[in-house]
């Protein structure tokens, strides 16, 4: 089995678990195919650095003596918002020369402000899309995705989606086996879909100022199958239509229709995820009225239809 020299970049203000989390999946896959990962950290002087928590790394080494590696991992954290420089000079050399590019959260912005992500779809910690589509309009930022690939570039969300993303590369390199032990030791799922949704509904909206938007965004929550249109729900806040789709835009952040759509399909998931509910009896709960309508808005925001979906994240019922 060919080995995998896997480089990962420190520098001061690292987030820790943007570290330590692929390192520990990589490392798990190379306990159960041994030397399948060789795994260095770097800084540029070689000197210990202080993360975002106030932990200390001791690097292997300095990024300047570093070999090529077959993935160079970029982690995010606070110092990545204020890079050294030299950082990213040595990131616009030696980027192309790895094989496999992976960022993990804000690392992304790293390897665009390197040019490295110039015309490629990506993502990073949704709370950053923003900056980064901003300061680099030739990047595609999607901030939907828990993380995506774009070739031999691999982008991820915040914190925690990097162990996602490690558990998808050790699966493509070493097997579905391998990654499913993998996630079974650290206790996380095998593989959230790398384009499942960064966060909750209720948490992608802000929530609305005034008391008749936020009882409406409540009412909502606990009424998936009424009448949720827009006429329906300015009535109720004692709004116009236009005045209510006006307001509650302006206060959350997306349209009324928008809002319903995403409570409607988080619902489903819990649902899928936690009840042995029928497909259909799940599609009526959360509003969609029909197994077929449901399946389109999944396949539409997930790339996945429920029964697969249910597959993926519905535990199987242990053995008595």
């Amino acid at each position: 089995m060919a080995q995998r020299t896997v480089l990962v970049v420190l520098f001061d203000g690292v987030q820790s678990l943007d570290v330590t989390g692929p390192v520990e999946v990589l490392a798990g896959a190379s306990l159960r195919h041994p030397g399948s990962y060789r795994i260095r950290t770097a800084s540029l002087t070689g000197d210990p650095v202080r993360t975002s928590s106030g932990l200390t790394l001791v690097p292997d080494g300095t990024l300047v003596d570093a070999p090529a590696p077959h993935t160079l991992l970029v982690p995010g954290g606070r110092g990545s918002r204020t890079a050294d420089p030299r950082l990213i000079d040595w990131l616009r050399v030696h980027g192309p020369r790895a094989e496999r590019l992976v960022s993990v959260c804000t690392g992304a912005i790293l390897l665009a402000a390197a040019g490295l992500l110039d015309g490629l779809r990506v993502t990073t910690h949704w709370a950053y899309c923003d900056r980064l589509a901003r300061d680099h309009p030739a990047v595609e930022v999607d901030p939907e995705p828990i993380y995506v690939r774009d070739g031999k570039v691999a982008t991820s969300a915040g914190v925690t989606a990097g162990i996602d993303l490690a558990l998808a590369l050790v699966e493509e390199d070493l097997g579905r086996d391998t990654a499913l032990a993998v996630a079974r030791h650290l206790v996380v799922f095998l593989r959230r879909p790398g384009n499942q949704a960064q966060f909750s509904a209720q948490l992608a909206a802000q929530t609305a100022r005034r008391e008749p938007l936020r009882e409406v965004q409540h009412w909502i929550s606990e009424h998936l199958d009424d009448d949720l249109s827009v006429e329906s729900l300015a009535a109720r806040a004692r709004f116009s239509p236009r005045h209510f789709a006006r307001a509650f835009r302006t206060e959350t952040g997306t349209t009324p229709g928008r809002y319903v759509d995403r409570v409607r399909l988080e619902h489903a998931r819990r649902l899928l995820e936690d009840t042995s509910d029928g497909i259909e009896g799940i599609s009526r709960a959360s509003g969609y009225g029909t197994p077929e309508a449901m399946r389109r808005a999944f396949v539409r925001s997930l790339g996945t239809a429920p029964a697969e979906y249910r597959r993926r994240f519905h535990p199987a019922p242990t053995a008595r």
